[in-house]
């Protein structure tokens, strides 16, 4: 099921960061502390009322005389507006409705998405008054705030949940025993003419104008009797002077993708190695517990000697530290060299992020590892490992019960998750390790 979208949305200073902040950081906020992924303040995963959702910060957005800057700023909101499915308005109580409040709910109005609107900064009896003037903007009812005091957050909330979609069938978007595949990556990295090269024609075409429509596109294919469905989310096109914006605002698309798909292509451009977008993007990924294959596209571009398949490997191990598990594969969907070998490896991916263990053999595997290498102590008192059972797949996820759940370093679990891959695998496959006391319900 993939989760709400919501887009936070207002021009510079009127307390949109602030609000990010709480959510993201606050007991509503679910964002897992997994060492090596690289993050910034973009998106935060949440949740309200038992129902998760992905909060996107937006940024600011201005309108300046400058026509090329104000095309850039609005291509920001349109493409937030385009991908999300509840737009969070903020506005501020204390300057009232501005000319830059007006064009942005213009086009809120035109994109037809449900809108809550806040007014934030509203600290004061006067200023809850002066929030009236906000019906002006054809939004809605306008839901008075204070980031800073936390005042009437959980309100807010209370409507965003209420606007969300339906929730979405298990099968919606294809049948069962369909490996749903989301191609993403940064613009102008080839995932289009992956795309194209997997599923045998043109099917995907990239917007003139980037952020202007929702262009994810399904396309199902059977490949040697196993069937596949492909999620392109291309669709920005760079442009000069643009490119900040749409840099930005990529990873938002492949956000919906990713929680669709069971398997994930993480396309790289050979020539530019990986950036702090990739690893964003990557990042959630690996978060969202999907099978990651990296794709590293334009080889037939790079300068290569007898070693840079292995260097390229090693850099990518380094940079994208936090996914060492997923296989790369080097192709050119130019001359559609290796592409071939995509779906096998898809389907290889797909079924080590779908693999169970029995109980018996997994402890087996847990026990011949503190053996080897003893738990630790702490303060006189040792650890002790009772039991491992694994609860779920998509990803494998294992549930190790200890004398003290305190006591399990990091460390030490990271040795008890390359144990278990190097019995069982799960290339490509995202382990989800959770401790907990011998007497904690499983």
């Amino acid at each position: 099921m993939s989760k709400p979208i919501v887009a936070i949305v207002g021009r510079p200073n009127v307390g949109k960061s602030t609000l990010f902040n709480i959510f993201a950081n606050s007991r509503i906020s679910i964002v897992e502390n997994t060492p090596g992924v690289t993050r910034d303040r973009l998106y935060a995963n949440a949740e309200w009322l038992d129902r998760e959702f992905v909060m996107v910060d937006t940024g600011g957005i201005e309108l300046m005389s400058t026509d090329e800057i104000a095309v850039s700023i609005r291509q920001q909101a349109q493409i937030a507006i385009a991908e999300a499915d509840v737009i969070l308005f903020v506005c501020d109580a204390r300057t009232g409705i501005t000319n830059e409040d007006a064009e942005v709910a213009k086009l809120l109005r035109s994109s037809r998405k449900p809108v809550v609107l806040a007014v934030n900064k509203a600290d004061s009896p006067k200023q809850e008054m002066d929030i009236y003037e906000f019906y002006n903007l054809g939004i809605g009812e306008p839901i008075p705030i204070s980031a800073a005091n936390h005042l009437n957050l959980g309100d807010l909330l209370d409507t965003v949940v209420e606007m969300f979609p339906q929730s979405e069938l298990e099968g919606e978007f294809g049948a069962n025993d369909e490996i749903k595949v989301a191609i993403i990556g940064r613009p102008n990295v080839g995932k289009s003419s992956i795309f194209n090269s997997l599923v045998g024609k043109e099917r995907s075409i990239v917007s003139n104008v980037a952020g202007t429509t929702r262009d994810a596109i399904d396309t199902p294919v059977t490949r040697d009797g196993i069937s596949f469905l492909f999620i392109d989310t291309a669709g920005m096109r760079r442009k000069a002077r643009i490119d900040e914006p749409i840099e930005k605002y990529s990873i938002i698309r492949s956000l919906r993708a990713v929680d669709r798909s069971d398997v994930v292509l993480m396309v790289l451009d050979a020539a530019e190695g990986v950036t702090e977008q990739d690893k964003k993007i990557a990042g959630y990924a690996h978060e969202a517990g999907k099978g990651v294959i990296l794709v590293v596209n334009k080889w037939d571009l790079y300068e290569k000697d007898n070693t840079s398949t292995l260097r390229f490997t090693e850099m990518l191990r380094k940079e994208l530290i936090f996914m060492q598990y997923a296989p790369v594969v080097y192709v050119s969907a130019l001359t559609s060299q290796r592409i071939h070998r995509l779906p096998e490896v898809i389907n290889y991916v797909a079924e080590q992020n779908a693999m169970r263990v029995s109980t018996s053999i997994l402890n087996q595997v847990v026990n011949d590892a503190i053996a080897i290498n003893p738990p630790p102590s702490d303060k006189g008192k040792r650890l002790k490992i009772l039991y491992t059972t694994q609860v779920k797949i998509k990803p494998p996820t294992f549930v190790i019960f200890a004398n003290d759940p305190e006591i399990m370093h990091f460390s030490y679990q990271r040795f008890i998750e390359n144990k278990l891959r190097e019995a069982f695998g799960f290339e490509g496959s995202p382990l989800q390790i959770i401790i907990r006391g011998k007497n904690e319900e499983e």
